[in-house]
């Protein structure tokens, strides 16, 4: 039995020469084709503080880590740096798509604090490191959910991106609440 391509009849057959044509002519639009339909100013805008934001969490979690003292305390200080680590990813991810976007990455570090979402955190105490972290994944998986809502189908490409770095979040606040209840 042979597969039938399913085609909308309203929409009629890609037109690959119109593509093409576009791809040539707006060459240094880099990856932003033109059928893009996402405001990459907005956008761009928005990754920038989601960019702040894990900056600042690679911070936290890396004095979390650095500060935190105890010898029951090493499992929860791998977390941290673990964490850590992740939190720089995503960073580096929504860097990499801020340039595919054809914006500038701002890694300024003088009003880092002011554009990020979640708040730097100096505690001294374990139980309050690991409040000030669950508290700033919460804020973090609700920016990125906000930002999700407002991308809409606009850009799949970073809806994608941000869906999936916030699932990251999801179980960073889950094991922040575990490491809570202990």
């Amino acid at each position: 039995m042979s597969k039938q391509k399913v085609v909308n009849p309203s929409q009629g057959p890609i037109d690959v020469a119109a593509i093409r044509a576009a791809a040539k002519k707006f060459v240094d639009d880099g990856a932003v084709a033109s059928g893009y339909k996402g405001n990459r100013e907005e956008i761009i805008q928005m990754l920038n503080e989601a960019l702040a934001t894990e900056l600042v969490c690679v911070m936290r979690y890396k004095r979390h880590y650095f500060t935190a003292t105890g010898l029951n305390n090493e499992p929860i200080k791998a977390e941290f740096l673990e964490h850590a680590q992740q939190e720089a990813d995503h960073a580096d991810r929504i860097a990499e798509r801020i340039v595919q976007l054809n914006g500038d990455p701002d890694f300024n570090p003088q009003n880092l604090v002011q554009r990020s979402h979640a708040e730097y955190d100096d505690s001294g105490d374990i139980k309050s490191m690991i409040r000030a972290n669950l508290i700033a994944e919460r804020i973090a998986i609700e920016s990125y959910r906000q930002m999700i809502e407002r991308i809409g189908d606009t850009d799949p490409t970073t809806r994608q991106m941000l869906v999936e770095i916030m699932a990251v979040e999801e179980e960073h606040a889950d094991d922040m609440g575990d490491l809570l209840d202990l």
